[in-house]
């Protein structure tokens, strides 16, 4: 994430594996997005950050409070099948699963996340309580956010190979309601780029990645950009304040 980093701050600088199986959640059925014929295209929205039509709602959305089982338990009505994996991890009935159980649960409904990854979504969704692990409010919404995006990424997925290219990716993430500049896609893609000359591709946990810093970077930058004109005033504190949380999620 450095490398991220420094090409994110040179950025602001110049313009202030496999399917989805039987046991993963049913996905929303996703909005339409434009086909990509190997060109660009407009995705002029009333927001510059993402469609108003398909806004996606905030980290945790109305999944606040104690995380323990009981009455605060999970949120009511719940599948059956989310507090099964929650409950498989959490060996000492904790209330909580770190990021190894969180990675082995998702790993069971979708595939292999890195711990990177998996660090990065306990971060996003991070509980009240604990910052460094996850209870089952904070899994619910995550789960039930990860369904709506591989049903997404299964979209462009039209092969069946478990990865997207950049176009794929760009269209995909504009599905979800986020119209990426290419600019800023551009550093995303730099992150997979292993110099090889070949396309970069994403697999899911990557397409998960770039989602997630996309969409929790769009949302503190939202705090600051209170009438969506796509420009805001950030202090010194306010940008280091912003980025660095996401580094320290990493490490």
């Amino acid at each position: 994430m450095a490398s991220f980093f420094n090409r994110f701050t040179s950025y602001s600088n110049s313009s202030s594996n496999s399917n989805s199986n039987s046991h993963a959640p049913s996905a929303p059925s996703p909005p339409s997005a434009p086909e990509t014929q190997g060109q660009e295209h407009s995705h002029a929205t009333a927001s510059p950050y993402h469609s108003e039509q398909n806004q996606p709602q905030p980290y945790g959305f109305n999944y606040g409070g104690v995380s323990s089982y009981g009455s605060y338990g999970f949120p009511p009505g719940t599948s059956p099948e989310v507090i099964r994996s929650f409950q498989m991890v959490d060996r000492d009935r904790s209330g909580f699963i770190d990021e190894n159980e969180l990675q082995q649960a998702l790993s069971s409904g979708y595939q292999r996340f890195s711990l990177r990854t998996v660090r990065l979504l306990i971060f996003l969704f991070r509980n009240p309580i604990d910052s460094s692990r996850m209870g089952p409010n904070e899994f619910t919404a995550l789960w039930n956010c990860l369904g709506q995006w591989r049903g997404m990424f299964e979209r462009y997925d039209r092969d069946r190979s478990g990865r997207i290219d950049a176009l794929e990716m760009r269209d995909a993430l504009y599905g979800l309601g986020y119209a990426v500049p290419s600019s800023v896609l551009q550093l995303l893609i730099s992150l997979y780029d292993d110099r090889s000359g070949q396309q970069v591709e994403f697999n899911f946990d990557s397409f998960v990645e770039c989602g997630m810093i996309v969409k929790g970077l769009t949302e503190k930058f939202k705090e600051k950009d209170r009438n969506y004109t796509g420009s805001a005033t950030l202090t010194y504190e306010d940008f280091m304040s912003t980025i660095l949380p996401f580094l320290v999620s990493y490490s």
